[in-house]
């Protein structure tokens, strides 16, 4: 294993979207931001790759994820690194766009950012056979398409973050984060919850028994299977002191020095793992 790159042979999927409580944490999107952008930098500079679902729109956190692969690029300029950051659009996401427009988006990312387009059973769409003109998916299709893009998304990475999350006003048969996390925990999948920035990923802190419930709590779809796990679920290489702390945290350097060592204790279990293969 690398020195210098710890994570090069990792791929880690972002969990991440607005969160409406974040008010009442006395907490404004900026930190929610930030929080992303300290957790990524650190992530990139040891050599991680990272996979978001989301979409294109210029003030999203795609586009926040693709700055910050470019910033690095330019500070570490390696030419036959891959694309930093994989961008999945489930099919009622790209097709609500001309595909010219996506595939002009995907020439202008290229070599910082990879765009994968998929359809309705989560299979890769190749870019130049997308629709010309938009098309309004059925409720039903964002159903569909959405679950189907999560469960791929999971298949193609190692590890998951997760914070914010909107739980009302989304697409989808549950909230967005809430999939992501449940298709990661079903895999085993490390994941790491920093429940200090509120949303979804403070309900399933909660549900997880990191975080104690305050107030009025809000149901959404899905929530129950959460109660029926605990902290060792995560499989992220923390104690449960370490995770109750990472879900109670809004202290962005504390939250980041907490996924990069469970993250790093992942990836040496992995690489004392394939050594001991290679030596049998």
């Amino acid at each position: 294993m690398s020195h210098l790159t710890p994570l090069s042979a990792r791929t880690v999927a972002i969990s991440i979207s607005e969160s409406a409580d974040m008010a009442i944490l006395g907490l404004a999107e900026e930190h929610l931001r930030d929080a992303m952008a300290e957790v990524v930098r650190h992530l990139l500079a040891m050599g991680a790759r990272l996979a978001y679902a989301g979409d294109l729109r210029d003030e999203g956190f795609t586009a926040l994820l693709v700055e910050l692969v470019a910033r690095h690029r330019r500070a570490a300029p390696t030419d036959d690194e891959p694309a930093g950051v994989v961008s999945y659009l489930s099919w009622p996401v790209h097709a609500g766009c001309r595909g010219q427009d996506i595939q002009k988006v995907a020439r202008e990312l290229k070599g910082v950012a990879e765009v994968r387009c998929l359809d309705l059973d989560g299979r890769d769409i190749p870019l130049d056979t997308l629709a010309p003109e938009p098309y309004d998916a059925t409720s039903e299709q964002w159903g569909t398409g959405l679950t189907a893009m999560r469960s791929a998304l999971t298949k193609a990475t190692d590890a998951r973050v997760v914070l914010g999350g909107r739980v009302a006003g989304y697409k989808g048969r549950m909230p967005g984060i809430a999939e992501e996390t449940l298709f990661a925990l079903h895999a085993n999948q490390p994941i790491f919850i920093l429940g200090g920035f509120g949303g979804c990923a403070r309900d399933i802190a909660v549900d997880l028994g990191l975080v104690p419930a305050e107030g009025g709590s809000c149901e959404w779809a899905g929530r129950e299977a959460f109660k029926r796990m605990t902290p060792s679920s995560l499989n992220n290489g923390l104690t449960e002191d370490e995770n109750r702390t990472l879900a109670r945290t809004a202290h962005i350097d504390q939250a980041v020095t907490l996924v990069l060592r469970g993250m790093l204790k992942q990836a040496q279990v992995l690489h004392n793992q394939s050594v001991s293969v290679a030596q049998a």
